[in-house]
């Protein structure tokens, strides 16, 4: 095989003005599109040129040498940026190698600090609250994880993941409370302030007699406080929206999408098809039990490439006889509807120091729509405004009478709404305490306990501080109480 550097192939400086060409760290780089010529070869250089970039031929005499001039100032630049981009994380690099130096040379590590400054803040807490939520890692061990809110009497509030526990035998409630007293007494907070216990809701975490939260509230009343117990909310509206089974239009959608995608060549041919054809979107999306939000977009997704999935599995030989069954499109039309809003649902009830009465908004203002949709499907006429996928349907088959399905429909939301209704009763029952918290000008003060009765009344007639409540966050009202 013959070498270059046998046949004397060096960068000609001449080839800078005929074909905008420089060499870089033995590389023949283009001015102009900074693509590399393998070989030191004028043929491929200026076959390079030719091909590419053969525009600048109008380019002669003083211009071609102020365009040269021009090109190499750039690739400078380029070449700084680099440089100075480079130097920035090697200097990244070497000062988190000499923070971890100093922190192992004096033994103290991040987690002991953030250990620190929680109890130094605990002592300080007039009341705060846990949340419980356990599950199994890989290697079946079960890790509990205690997360923990307080606020002072200044009502600044801290939110902090207390501990993460393994559990390496048995999961019953006393094993989880003795995990918890744990991380309780580890931070030196006192059992009296705690005011609520949320779970997930399972047997262990929520029974009546030896659940976690049980024996949780149980201990508060021995240290002289008093603590309610609450289901998460997000684990219960995914648990809701789980009611909604249609099996009968979910497996038939997962086998298709898992036809498609389990296979590297079947699943290429779907792609290049959608690409082909110009579709809207380029692929079908998994469908994950564990993460709630992809049973929406993997649903929404399928319906909005139902035609092209329809032709691509024809062309297989694996027809999906659904796709032609008016009736069956029109309950993935209304899966996929109803699965949107309580994709929002969910949406709303995610995110950072939100309050409990902001969350019970959502729930209640989503159990008002489920009645509105209720009312809106069981009408003769049926409006289905707010069922976009469904109507679609519905206009695209006139002739099958699929407006007769809507009571079905209704039925169904309406055993939906019954779902919530169940699963939410322990909010429902502390209602007249969030709506105190949440809006106390609006409560009548002998509806209060009697304790903030003459306090509620002084808070009314006071018009100042009603317009701070209408202008400040709820926190930073109580915040300028004191």
């Amino acid at each position: 095989r013959r070498k270059v550097d046998s046949e004397g192939r060096r960068f000609q400086d001449r080839w800078k003005v005929e074909y905008f060409f420089t060499e870089i760290e033995n590389h023949c780089v283009c001015l102009i599109c900074q693509e590399t010529v393998a070989v030191y070869k004028e043929f491929n250089v200026k076959r390079h040129y030719q091909s590419r970039h053969s525009t600048y031929d109008k380019l002669t005499g003083h211009d071609r040498s102020e365009k040269l001039k021009q090109l190499e100032a750039i690739l400078r630049s380029q070449q700084k940026f680099f440089i100075r981009a480079r130097e920035s994380n090697e200097n990244a690099t070497r000062a988190s190698y000499e923070v971890a130096t100093l922190i192992a040379k004096n033994c103290k590590s991040f987690a002991e600090d953030i250990k620190r400054q929680l109890t130094s803040k605990g002592v300080d807490f007039d009341f705060f609250s846990i949340a419980c939520d356990e599950s199994t890692d890989l290697s079946d061990t079960a890790q509990l994880l205690i997360f923990m809110r307080g606020v002072d009497d200044e009502m600044n509030v801290t939110e902090e993941l207390l501990d993460l526990q393994s559990l390496t035998d048995q999961t019953r409630g006393k094993d989880l409370f003795v995990s918890v007293s744990s991380a309780i007494d580890d931070m030196k907070l006192p059992w009296n302030k705690v005011t609520g216990i949320i779970t997930d809701g399972a047997p262990a975490m929520a029974g009546e007699r030896s659940g976690l939260s049980t024996l949780i509230c149980n201990k508060v009343i021995e240290e002289g406080g008093k603590a309610i117990k609450l289901h998460c909310i997000i684990h219960q509206q995914v648990l809701c929206a789980k009611h909604l089974k249609y099996d009968h239009v979910m497996k038939p959608v997962l086998k298709t999408i898992n036809f498609i995608r389990s296979k590297a060549l079947c699943h290429r041919q779907f792609k290049q098809f959608l690409l082909d054809i110009q579709a809207e979107y380029e692929d079908v999306l998994y469908h994950n039990d564990v993460r709630w939000l992809s049973r929406g977009s993997a649903l929404q997704r399928f319906y909005s490439l139902r035609k092209e999935i329809g032709e691509f599995l024809e062309t297989k030989g694996q027809p999906m006889r659904e796709l032609s069954d008016p009736i069956w499109l029109a309950d993935l039309g209304f899966l996929v509807d109803i699965t949107k809003h309580l994709n929002v649902l969910n949406t709303s009830l995610q995110g950072k120091d939100a309050a409990v009465n902001q969350l019970y908004s959502h729930l209640k203002a989503f159990g008002t729509k489920l009645q509105l949709f209720i009312r809106q499907l069981s009408q003769t006429q049926p409006n289905t405004i707010h069922f976009s996928a469904l109507q679609e349907i519905m206009n695209s088959f006139p002739q099958d009478n699929i407006s007769a399905q809507t009571s079905r429909y209704a039925a169904d939301i309406a055993s939906l709404a019954g779902e919530f209704k169940r699963r939410f009763q322990d909010f429902a029952a502390i209602e007249k305490e969030i709506s105190l918290f949440s809006s106390p000008f609006s409560v009548d003060p002998e509806d209060a306990p009697d304790q903030l009765q003459l306090e509620l009344i002084e808070l009314h007639c006071d018009s100042e501080l009603r317009s701070r409540h209408q202008q400040l966050s709820l926190v930073n009202f109580y915040r300028n109480l004191w």
